[in-house]
């Protein structure tokens, strides 16, 4: 048997582009056959600097609130709901999914925007945090230098973006760096448009680690052409 697992998902208490509550994503997600997701809501500086929380533990409560609101109710459906984030650096449009973080660390280690890729890089392996490069083919972005990843998203299911997953292969095969996939979950048509499989369903942040490191997961391809 096969677990489906979705590794770039967003939610309307956080991010202010996520068109889906928590609650909402869990049902629709369970109903798509998922054991299980990460919550990758954005992580940038406008965002933070738009909220009325002044102290960084009071910022990061409220970016919290997404995932929490997500874990309670995949609790209550018997789903697995782990933290992730989707983080922007000051200065440019990249975004680069964490996989492994913990609350401790998002409170420790404030304004992550604000480091350079070789210190964020440096930090994140330290703490064993793995960084993806998200859909890093579409238009106004860069391909970061492979030797400050751990892997690529070659697979995105966002149908409002041309993410060239092709292109985006193609660089993860050149590099030799892992792969993931992820529906980029915003809105009800985004629900199980890709993620990853595996023979065992993941639940914890090491199974999810474990996985992405091994390579020990199957691509779900986005059952469209995105354009």
């Amino acid at each position: 048997m096969a677990y489906k697992f979705d590794t770039h998902v967003h939610t309307s208490e956080t991010s202010p582009c996520g068109n889906l509550t928590a609650a909402d994503t869990i049902a629709l997600y369970k109903k798509a056959g998922y054991s299980g997701l990460c919550i990758t809501d954005h992580y940038y500086q406008d965002y933070f600097e738009s909220l009325e929380a002044q102290s960084w533990t009071e910022r990061m409560d409220q970016y919290l609130t997404g995932y929490h609101c997500a874990r309670q109710a995949g609790e209550m459906a018997g789903m697995s709901v782990l933290l992730g984030a989707e983080l922007r650096l000051e200065g440019s449009n990249n975004d680069y999914l964490l996989f492994g973080v913990t609350e401790q660390f998002l409170y420790d280690f404030p304004e992550l925007y604000r480091f350079d890729m070789p210190r964020l890089h440096s930090l994140l392996q330290e703490h064993h945090v793995l960084i993806y490069q998200a859909h890093p083919y579409r238009s106004n972005l860069t391909r970061q230098d492979p030797q400050y990843l751990d892997g690529v998203e070659v697979a995105n299911g966002n149908p409002r973006h041309n993410s060239h997953n092709d292109l985006a292969l193609a660089f993860a095969r050149e590099h030799h760096l892992r792969m993931s996939g992820g529906s980029d979950c915003h809105e009800v048509e985004d629900v199980g448009n890709s993620g990853i499989m595996t023979e065992k369903p993941i639940t914890s942040q090491e199974e999810l680690l474990l996985a992405l490191q091994n390579q020990s997961c199957e691509i779900i391809q986005p059952p469209f052409d995105v354009h």
